[in-house]
């Protein structure tokens, strides 16, 4: 499989005063399209962190990121977003939808942000929540929606502008059973019916049933 997403040696040291925290250390990770990639570990081991590193959120302290065959670890905060943009779609465990729009207008407001032509911007928002499963609630507000429902939105933003990798931070964390097994099967579906690139972090058992790879992270490391 064809690689898109490549993190070699990258490690990320926090410092807090004069004591040093070392997040994520030395970790060398691939994704290629169609691939589910999980990363599993204990809290505090560094998975969020290197998440954040895959998608360029966060600089690491030392290491190159290369997405598209493009070594991006070296690039400002004038050269990122553009990165973020094209080639990113993030889905946190918190949702992060805006309480006064509704589900409809949840996704029209990423679709702006990635660029999408304003005339097309509801055909599009609801095509893509058609794609989840939630066209029926597009005029609901997230307070009337339930966890599963919300996280679909989340999912439908994230797929706005049809990034080629998805990033899933604890997808099922606010779900019960059915609707996290529900989110994990949309991720695959994604990965092998689409070509996305999809990485998990989660504790969630019922993914590694469905990932390609599974990488287990410990002190900020990975474990053989």
């Amino acid at each position: 499989m064809e690689s898109i997403l490549e993190c070699r040696n990258v490690s990320k040291v926090y410092e807090q005063g004069a004591v040093k925290v070392q997040a994520v250390d030395a970790v060398t990770v691939s994704l290629s399209k169609g691939e589910v990639l999980l990363i599993m570990g204990p809290s505090g081991s560094g998975k969020t962190t290197l998440l954040s590193i895959m998608g360029c959120i966060l600089h690491p302290t030392a290491g190159d990121v290369t997405v598209d065959g493009r070594v991006v670890s070296g690039f400002g905060e004038d050269e990122l977003p553009m990165i973020r943009k094209k080639y990113f779609g993030f889905v946190f465990q918190t949702f992060n939808l805006f309480s006064s729009l509704t589900a409809s207008e949840n996704v029209e407001a990423l679709l702006r942000l990635k660029g999408h032509e304003r005339g097309g911007l509801r055909h599009e928002s609801m095509r893509l929540l058609e794609r989840v499963g939630l066209d029926k609630r597009a005029s609901f507000y997230p307070r009337d929606l339930s966890g599963g429902e919300k996280q679909r939105v989340a999912f439908a933003r994230a797929l706005a502008g049809d990034p080629p990798i998805i990033l899933a931070d604890e997808p099922t964390a606010n779900l019960d059973s059915k609707k996290g097994r529900e989110i994990l099967e949309l991720l695959q579906h994604l990965a092998e019916e689409t070509g996305k690139a999809v990485v998990i972090v989660s504790h969630d058992p019922k993914a590694e049933a469905l990932a390609h790879r599974v990488v287990f992270l410990e002190d900020g490391r990975i474990k053989a």
